[in-house]
């Protein structure tokens, strides 16, 4: 099956002032798109029949070792930017709350904590990647990971990341990544990642 670019959902300047329109409309209609592009590309050929580039990442024995790091490297940008956009929202959405709320609670103590806690994942973070927040249907952890690689490879359910890679923050923070760590919890959408969280623990 071919993949396609999902809709970004809002406008591009719905995200000012935390993230400019320009970055976005870059990030969404080049960069996502490109690594649309190449995953389908890289997958010629290759029958995954319908599944999802998430179950194909999850499963990578399915493709052939000649073509694995494309699709490792493509396919998880198809992915973890599809997440991406589901958690962002204009105003976001104020706080954890329900399952979510309590799980976090168990596992960091306070929201705030688990904000540190990510934030530092994602300055500390070499070069390019992503800092998460993952379930493995018992217990939350906060990781990070280079380049496109996604945690699904790890068995881990991804239910918040967040780029960090020079293209999703660069015209607006330059090489100020702690800020940009920051102002993002502005637009994080609280209730998309209770979803996600919802959807990892069936």
């Amino acid at each position: 099956m071919a993949y396609t670019l999902p809709d970004l959902g809002f406008a591009f300047d719905a995200l000012e002032p935390h993230i400019d329109a320009q970055t976005m409309e870059i990030h969404h209609d080049k960069h996502h798109q490109a690594y649309v592009g190449k995953v389908n590309d890289a997958l010629e050929g290759v029958d995954v029949g319908e599944k999802s580039i998430e179950a194909v990442l999850a499963d990578l024995s399915i493709v052939p070792a000649e073509k694995k790091q494309a699709v490792i490297n493509n396919g998880g940008g198809h992915a973890n930017h599809t997440l991406f956009w589901r958690i962002l929202a204009p105003g976001g959405a104020s706080e954890p709350s329900g399952e979510l709320a309590q799980a976090i609670e168990q596992a960091f103590g306070n929201v705030d904590t688990l904000k540190s806690k990510i934030e530092n994942a994602g300055v500390t973070r070499f070069g390019s990647g992503w800092a998460w927040l993952t379930s493995d249907g018992d217990s939350l952890s906060v990781s990070s990971s280079a380049n496109q690689d996604s945690p699904i490879m790890d068995g881990k359910c991804p239910i918040l990341g967040i780029d960090v890679w020079e293209h999703a923050y660069y015209l607006k923070y330059q090489n100020r990544r702690p800020d940009y760590l920051k102002a993002i919890w502005n637009v994080i959408n609280w209730d998309a990642v209770a979803e996600n969280y919802a959807a990892s623990n069936k």
